[in-house]
């Protein structure tokens, strides 16, 4: 059989959006689809919170920003479209102190450069929309949403398959190697041969591309994602999304709640460091993801500039009782016999030498090869720009 026109490795959004970007914009291209697990969306894309991100936090004129603002208008459409639920509920970020009003004033400006319709607002207009929060002042971004990531990967899925693409599940990437202008990626089942191949492998996006014998130029670090629920009879403490001003000097965003579009209530996330790379419960260890993360020397220099946010993280996930308290500066009602613990999820953040993080999505194109290195939120949102980008690259 001859080679793929182009080989897509990563059943999760970004992935699959890329692959269906492809087989929509080249018309008789043979495009298949490659997933190590036995279904799409088994990792980042199927534990985040289904948020569909407006674009206030990221930096003026970065991809994250231009993509989420972009992305989420497609998503809306896209959902609408194919009949996915979804909910367009806005969210409020607030101060819950006067130190903080600074910081809210600079992420309402960003949210202007980046042509986010922000509204500030007062304490009493928050507790208008939000009864329980208490705070001293308020951001409200009427154009975050919500929807099932899952969902939207299996239509995605239903029109690659209908527009003639392939998709193969339980096919782990063991080796790439390229010869005469053809790439071969050898998993446990086979050998795949493509004229062309795209790397969205999330988590191991950064071991994929050395595969293929390309300098990713970062290295991925996996932190986890701790979340609570609350349990049904406290879902009335939460009527949209709610989150505190972000710590401009961390990489997260706070602790903070989510209506989920299952009408469930999610709290989180606490970020620690995962031992594994897959690596969602606490006891969950890999010799060679630990190895590699303790050995790389951009990991330790990130840990120096932030011990202080990393010390009160992990103080948050082994004692709950810690967890709570930070919840209770946002909603003061919240007990600990209102939350029990819910899936985690293991963020891919990618990280330089020099410690610092890559704060942008990452592409990185070879001989045959388009690397996607850095995908971390809001990729989900930003996932059919995303696609739709990488197509343009390869026209």
């Amino acid at each position: 059989m001859k080679p793929y026109d182009y080989l897509v490795i990563g059943g999760g959004i970004v992935g699959i959006s890329t692959a269906y970007h492809l087989v929509q914009s080249f018309a008789g291209a043979r495009v298949l689809l490659l997933e190590k697990e036995v279904g799409p969306a088994r990792h980042q894309t199927g534990r985040n919170s289904g948020v569909i991100h407006s674009g206030i936090y990221y930096k003026p004129h970065s991809c994250k920003a231009r993509f989420a603002k972009s992305g989420a208008r497609s998503m809306v459409e896209f959902c609408q479209q194919h009949g996915i639920a979804h909910n367009v509920c806005g969210k409020v970020i607030v101060a819950t102190n006067a130190r903080e009003i600074p910081l809210l004033d600079a992420l309402y400006q960003r949210g202007l450069h980046n042509d986010v319709p922000v509204e500030k607002v007062s304490a009493d207009r928050v507790q208008d929309i939000e009864p329980y929060v208490r705070c001293v002042a308020g951001v409200l971004v009427k154009s975050t949403g919500i929807t099932s990531y899952v969902e939207v990967c299996q239509k995605l899925l239903e029109l690659i398959e209908a527009g003639g693409g392939d998709v193969r599940f339980g096919q782990k990437v063991r080796r790439i190697h390229g010869r005469d202008g053809v790439k071969t990626v050898v998993t446990d089942s086979g050998d795949f041969e493509a004229k062309f191949v795209i790397n969205c492998a999330g988590l191991h996006s950064d071991r994929v591309a050395r595969m293929a014998g390309d300098d990713p130029g970062a290295k991925i670090v996996p932190f986890r994602g701790e979340y609570f629920e609350l349990v049904p009879e406290k879902r009335h403490l939460v009527n949209t999304l709610i989150y505190p001003v972000p710590n401009p000097d961390f990489p997260f965003l706070g602790v903070h709640f989510t209506k989920m579009i299952d009408g469930s209530v999610h709290a989180g996330p606490n970020a620690v460091l995962a031992l594994k790379r897959e690596g969602y419960f606490k006891t969950d260890f890999n010799v060679r993801d630990f190895s590699e993360t303790m050995a790389f020397g951009g990991f330790w220099r990130l840990i120096c500039k932030n011990l202080g946010e990393g010390i009160k993280e992990m103080h948050r996930s082994f004692f709950k009782s810690a967890f709570v308290r930070s919840l209770q500066q946002l909603i003061p009602e919240i007990r600990s016999e209102d939350l029990v613990p819910c899936k985690a999820g293991v963020r891919a953040q990618a990280l330089f030498d020099d410690g610092r993080l890559v704060d942008d999505f990452l592409m990185v194109k070879g001989h045959g090869t388009l690397h996607v290195c850095n995908a971390p939120s809001p990729a989900a949102t930003a996932a059919l720009e995303i696609g739709k980008s990488i197509v343009r690259q390869l026209a």
